[in-house]
């Protein structure tokens, strides 16, 4: 039964620092990356359908993304959709293909992307937190209906915060990485 509490708690701080790297890869470097476009989507035949569903996303250069879609009637809603974004970014289109360049980062630019890594890097150390004390609150729960010791109860706790210790430690190197990419000039 702690066993099973532990590995739970395992498996969604695992899945905090997923969603903690899906987050970081939104966060532009200057660097062209297709995940930049990543949560984009588009109105296709009435349904919203994420961008690289509908097209194929490449690097042209190191500065630049180039959007072939898969029907060349979908290439202003391809732009318009990147406008609308909040990723600051402003499409050209030729005839077949939509070019995203991307514009060098300026220092103010940086520090507010570093800024909103770190913002997403705490909000997910809380959502780690958060996954101890529910982990933790199911050991009490168990030892107020006396299904374990109380001494095993805490070497649980104590299993618990390790854990929770080693997946904190895990978001602050990736955000050390983060920053370093984003001050990288």
């Amino acid at each position: 039964m702690i066993n099973e509490i532990k590995d739970d708690a395992d498996e969604r701080m695992g899945k905090t620092l997923e969603s903690l790297q899906v987050a970081f890869a939104r966060i532009r470097t200057g660097r062209a990356n297709p995940s930049l476009l990543n949560g984009i989507e588009i109105s296709y035949y009435g349904n919203d359908t994420p961008l690289n569903q509908v097209a194929s996303i490449t690097v042209e250069d190191a500065r630049t993304l180039l959007i072939s879609p898969f029907e060349k009637k979908l290439i202003q809603d391809i732009e318009k959709a990147i406008l609308k974004s909040d990723i600051g970014i402003t499409p050209s289109s030729t005839s077949d293909v939509v070019r995203v360049p991307l514009p060098a980062l300026t220092e103010d630019n940086r520090k507010d992307l570093a800024r909103q890594a770190k913002s997403e890097a705490e909000n997910a150390r809380v959502a780690i937190r958060n996954i101890r004390r529910d982990a933790i609150g199911h050991i009490r729960d168990l030892i107020k209906e006396k299904e374990i010791a109380e001494d095993d109860a805490r070497r649980a706790e104590e299993d618990i915060q390790k854990l929770t210790d080693r997946r904190v430690a895990e978001v602050d190197a990736a955000l050390e990485g983060k920053e370093a990419d984003l001050m990288a000039i």
